[in-house]
């Protein structure tokens, strides 16, 4: 499985890891207890499992990533574009687009991202 594919729930872990690390594991415990509801055997359960995928690590109780939010968010995007509009960057654009407007500053925003993947 590619290590850049988060399900929900290791999306919101890994989140939190984002947010705060590096972070001692115990207090990740905490945090995952109060966030998320969980119990201190899933969130090492979770842990082992995205550190075996090289996701993120657990060195001397340290928690770090491995893997950036970017990285994530770049992959969920090229897979959206793919898996639900054939590829087409338009397509998904105009979809998005159908019914909603846009503020001067998103239109100038979007013009410029345009502008610099240009070949």
């Amino acid at each position: 499985m590619d290590k850049y594919k988060l399900f929900d729930a290791e999306y919101k872990f890994t989140t939190i890891i984002w947010e705060v690390e590096p972070i001692n594991s115990t207090d990740l415990v905490k945090i995952c207890h109060d966030r998320l509801g969980w119990k201190k055997s899933t969130t090492y359960t979770v842990l082992k499992k995205l550190s075996d995928r090289g996701v993120l690590q657990n060195v001397d109780t340290i928690v770090t990533s491995l893997v950036s939010h970017e990285q994530v968010q770049k992959y969920e995007g090229e897979n959206l574009l793919n898996r639900a509009f054939d590829g087409s960057l338009p397509t998904l654009l105009a979809t998005f687009l159908q019914d909603r407007k846009l503020s001067a500053g998103e239109a100038d925003e979007l013009r410029q991202m345009i502008e610099n993947a240009k070949e």
